[in-house]
């Protein structure tokens, strides 16, 4: 099993010119411990990695706890609303959003409903949907949000969420490698095109790292979309200084 000072390494030495690191705390408790480490990861790799810190919505300290983060160099949220098992649009949430919205900094939330397993300890459809996010966006007009994997499977309603909200961001993590059950077809030339940005899930992926990059290679996009797509608009919503 590799650290992940390996895995980094091994990303860059493929060619890949900077990796955004995101995590999650799946408990109480371990926040601050996993910013320390995601810190010091950035360290090892100064330039070449941006480090996401993260919180467990609800816990105490949580305001506290990610100022710290990002005073240590940090550079954002990730959350997930699968594992920590948070209602985006709980009172325990806001002190997050206010946080990464008075900092600038930007959040990275898992709150598409798929994919859905007995696994997590609560239906990630009851907690899940466009329409609650939308009260997120609302709420917070400065606070910019990704959600990962399009946000399937409610592919249509994130893609009118996109055209109508500038401070929301898709990524599209594990859509281009036939993991999904896609019943509802999309295809990324539909979408807005300064929103979409290329997401990879590695290294807890079930297939090669470089799957979904070889796919938008050969996708016949145009290249400004794919500029796009694979650079920019992840420059952009975290703060990736070229070089």
């Amino acid at each position: 099993r590799l650290s992940s000072s390996e895995v980094l390494r091994y990303l860059l030495s493929r060619g890949v010119g900077h990796v955004v690191a995101l995590q999650y705390a799946h408990k109480p408790g371990i926040a601050r411990e996993l910013n320390r480490y995601m810190a010091t990861l950035c360290q090892e790799f100064p330039g070449k990695v941006t480090g996401m810190a993260t919180v467990f919505p609800g816990e105490e300290d949580g305001g506290a706890i990610l100022r710290e983060a990002f005073e240590s160099g940090l550079q954002g949220v990730k959350l997930h609303a699968h594992v920590q098992c948070f209602d985006m649009n709980s009172e325990a949430m806001d002190v997050i959003y206010e946080t990464c919205s008075s900092a600038g900094k930007p959040l990275t939330m898992h709150v598409g409903r798929e994919p859905k397993s007995p696994a997590y300890k609560c239906d990630p459809y009851l907690l899940c949907n466009a329409d609650k996010l939308e009260q997120v966006i609302k709420n917070y007009p400065k606070l910019n949000v990704c959600v990962p994997h399009l946000g399937v499977d409610e592919f249509t309603s994130y893609k009118q969420l996109i055209e109508k909200y500038d401070n929301l961001w898709l990524d599209t993590a594990m859509l281009l490698a036939d993991y999904f059950p896609i019943r509802n077809p999309f295809t990324l030339d539909e979408m807005r095109s300064d929103r979409i940005m290329y997401g990879s899930d590695f290294p807890n992926i079930p297939y090669a790292w470089d799957r979904e990059l070889k796919r938008l290679a050969e996708s016949g996009l145009p290249e400004e979309l794919l500029g796009s797509v694979l650079s920019r608009n992840a420059a952009e919503f975290y703060h990736i200084c070229p070089g």
